[in-house]
């Protein structure tokens, strides 16, 4: 007897066969040994023929096929004398139950996902290691880099086992530091406020910046590129970025270096037309940046997205612009070139969307401004996939070209979605409406097809609002979105106007856009207001309005919106103008128009000035009056340093605000770091300015203080992102007033989302 090959359980790697002198006859094939696989499945496997003399290379090859099966734990070649081959196996247990202990974490579906093995797979000691590196993976990518897992068995009848995977989790991998290395031009804190990874503080419980993640990190290189290449900084570049975690684990120290270089400004911009017939001069236009200006990465980037556009409506479609930067290192100059080329002629074949599980198709489709079968257009893929993003409905949006066939491409849109629901409650106060709590629960992307739904409830010491809201982005599957609002609102004004308002009802609200910064939204709304509990002291003119009143209003609004950030503007601006109808139906009957400007400029570092102007002018129509509730009020949250309703007409007698006809708030902002961004608190400096009209109704009282001369105050303050919700704080100085104004020196507002 001869034994030609042993593999042995335990081994993750194969034993080397051993070697013999001479072939070996094999007359025929026997299989000892199984339970529940099939003797043939083996023999296909093994491959050796009967009848004949075998190599010892096919004999090798055999064996090691069989046992790669992963169905078996020992395989044995026993060849007789008499040329019998005996195939003796042990062959590996069934998995009868697989379980997840000490997982708290990660949830055991996410580690499901992970693993390979299963309830009736085959237990193979390779794959069970191997499972036992993804579920530490998984870990790591949710911070936790001490977690240990222990793979255990608990032997059943049948050749069974349970496998059991103990985890012990561990702690988070905080960063507890962020080196800067090779930074002259901007501080550490800069470029710390810059990127994603944020070192470990107590008042980062609710967020997950402080957890090392190697893909964010790789991420923070290219945030870090951006902000250098916003700023001038052309040769910019992340030399290395290294992490070192700590010896136990639990904390990670991310150091990079970097290369500032210089600082380059624009020194000419010239066009290079490689295609005849293309008309230069509209293409100036387009450019978002100047000669004299510091290089900025973000604006020829937009600039070239502009011109692909103008030169496609010049009939141009397969262009490609590329901006060829001539930098002169010793006069810190760049020459901006932008070269058009004529570009490979291809086509849209198919737009394939995966990893939307939740959204519709349909709703990441309609923000493409490329459809199949449309010219390949680079420029607009990109700002296509910027509108998906946008959305707000994905954590990634990932898009590829990929050719398929002679002139055309599929463009391979991979989402990973995100929870689009909202859960709030607010408590906080507020010197203008004093304690407040609010509660509301919003979904963004309702039933996955990009819909609004929201309901708001709002209760301080001064007002009570409800709200429910719906809108349908896209109406009629065109570019229009469609909404509806059901609120009522109560409102003391005793302090004020010795009175209660109350306003119910409802809107209907129709949007378009015209172009990505141009829109327009017209709405119809009917409701009833109030004018009730007015004091027995209270103004005549107060007195006059006791009572209900519906109104019927038609409406529109026209924005112009070019900031660089809705949420976070530092540069750009937004004009606004609308107007309301009263008087189809219902007691009121008025004309209002209001408007609105707000400029924004970067004259520094994260310095951000701001200028705003307010204006409106309500009329009534019919020689009808406008009532107390439709008239402007300024002073508290709006022209800081003046109290709610402070300024305007003025009862002598009852010292009740009246409001007025037209207003006008304007002023300026300037808001900066003060050293505590890392704790995200800004300063700011202001002034103010306010005008309010005379209210109808009083014209020649005698019994009035009434003066439209402006009121200006000036002063300070600082805005906090603190952990639980932002808190504003300024300090104002009336500088020109009236005797009878109401001032308001200091002004709080406070709340937190939960």
């Amino acid at each position: 007897m001869k034994k030609v090959g042993c593999y042995t359980l335990g081994l993750s790697m194969l034993l080397a066969a051993p070697s013999w002198a001479n072939d070996v006859y094999v007359r025929d094939v026997n299989v000892e040994g199984l339970k529940r696989v099939e003797v043939d499945t083996v023999l296909s496997y093994v491959n050796i023929p009967t009848g004949q003399t075998v190599s010892q290379e096919n004999l090798d090859d055999s064996l090691k096929n069989l046992y790669n099966t992963g169905l078996f734990t020992d395989v044995i070649f026993d060849v007789k004398s008499d040329g019998l081959l005996t195939i003796k196996v042990i062959e590996n247990p069934i998995v009868n139950q697989r379980y997840f202990d000490g997982n708290e974490k990660v949830s055991e579906d996410m580690l499901a996902k992970e693993v390979s093995l299963s309830s009736g797979s085959i237990y193979d000691r390779s794959k069970v290691q191997e499972d036992v590196q993804r579920i530490i993976t998984v870990y790591k990518r949710t911070g936790r880099y001490a977690t240990t897992v222990v793979p255990k068995i608990i032997k059943r009848d049948q050749n069974r086992v349970d496998l059991i995977y103990e985890i012990n989790e561990g702690p988070l991998a905080n960063i507890t530091k962020i080196n800067f290395v090779g930074n002259k031009r901007y501080s550490d804190d800069d470029l710390a406020n810059a990127i994603m990874s944020k070192e470990s503080r107590w008042y980062r419980i609710f967020s997950s910046s402080e957890t090392y993640d190697a893909d964010k990190s790789n991420y923070d290189k290219e945030l870090l590129r951006r902000f250098y290449l916003k700023r001038g900084y052309a040769d910019f570049k992340v030399n290395s970025a290294i992490a070192e975690l700590s010896p136990d684990k639990t904390s990670f120290v991310l150091n990079y270096v970097l290369n500032e270089g210089q600082r380059y400004k624009i020194s000419a911009i010239r066009f290079d037309s490689e295609i005849k017939d293309v008309n230069l001069k509209p293409l100036e236009k387009d450019l978002d940046f100047e000669v004299g200006e510091w290089y900025n990465d973000t604006k020829i980037d937009s600039s070239v997205q502009k011109i692909t556009e103008e030169l496609g409506k010049q009939g141009f479609a397969f262009v490609d612009v590329v901006p060829d930067l001539q930098i002169d290192t010793k006069t810190a100059k760049i020459v901006v070139v932008f070269k058009i080329m004529e570009g490979e002629r291809v086509f849209v074949n198919r737009i394939n969307i995966k990893g939307n599980t939740r959204t519709h198709d349909e709703v990441i489709r309609r923000e493409f401004r490329i459809d199949e079968g449309d010219a390949f257009n680079a420029s607009k893929i990109k700002a296509s996939k910027k509108n998906v993003e946008n959305l707000n409905y994905f954590s990634k949006v990932d898009v590829k070209t990929v050719p398929a066939g002679a002139n055309k491409a599929d463009i391979d849109v991979n989402v990973e979605e995100k929870s689009t629901g909202y859960f709030n409650v607010g408590v906080g106060y507020s010197t203008v409406n004093g304690m407040l709590f609010r509660t509301g629960v919003t979904e963004n992307n309702f039933r996955g097809m990009g819909q609004q739904l929201g309901l708001d409830v709002g209760i301080s010491q001064r007002t009570q609002e409800y709200d429910i809201s719906f809108t349908e982005p896209y109406f009629m599957n065109r570019n229009l979105s469609a909404g509806v609002d059901l609120f009522r609102t109560e409102e003391d004004y005793q302090d004020y106007g010795s009175y209660d308002m109350s306003s119910m009802g409802g809107r209907l609200r129709l949007g378009w856009k015209y172009t990505d910064s141009f829109s327009q939204y017209v709405r119809y709304t009917y409701k009833q207001d109030e004018i009730n509990n007015v004091a027995s002291d209270a103004s005549k003119y107060v007195k006059e309005e006791i009572g209900k009143y519906d109104a019927s209003v038609v409406g529109q609004t026209l924005v112009y919106d070019k900031r660089d950030s809705a949420i976070n503007p530092k540069e750009g601006y937004y004009v606004s103008f609308g107007n309301d109808v009263a008087g189809a139906g219902g007691d009121e009957k008025y004309a209002k128009f209001d408007a609105k400007v707000y400029k924004y400029y970067t004259i520094a570092d994260d310095y951000t000035f701001k200028l705003f102007t307010q204006a409106g002018y309500i009329t009534g129509l019919g020689g009808e009056d406008v009532r107390l509730f439709n008239r402007y009020n300024l002073g508290g949250s709006t022209l800081r340093g003046f109290d709610t309703a402070g300024i305007g007409a003025r009862d002598k007698n009852t010292g009740d605000a009246l409001g007025g006809n037209w207003m006008i708030y304007s002023g300026a902002e300037m808001s900066f770091p003060i050293g505590l961004d890392e704790v995200g608190i800004r300063g700011r400096t202001f002034a103010d300015m306010g005008m309010l009209g005379k209210p109808d109704g009083i014209d020649g009282a005698n019994d009035v203080e009434y003066s439209s001369t402006p009121r200006v105050a000036a002063g300070f303050g600082f805005q906090w992102l603190s952990p639980m919700g932002q808190i504003d704080v300024d300090i104002a100085f009336p500088i020109v007033k009236e005797d009878y104004d109401e001032t308001q020196v200091f002004r709080l507002n406070f709340g937190t989302r939960l």
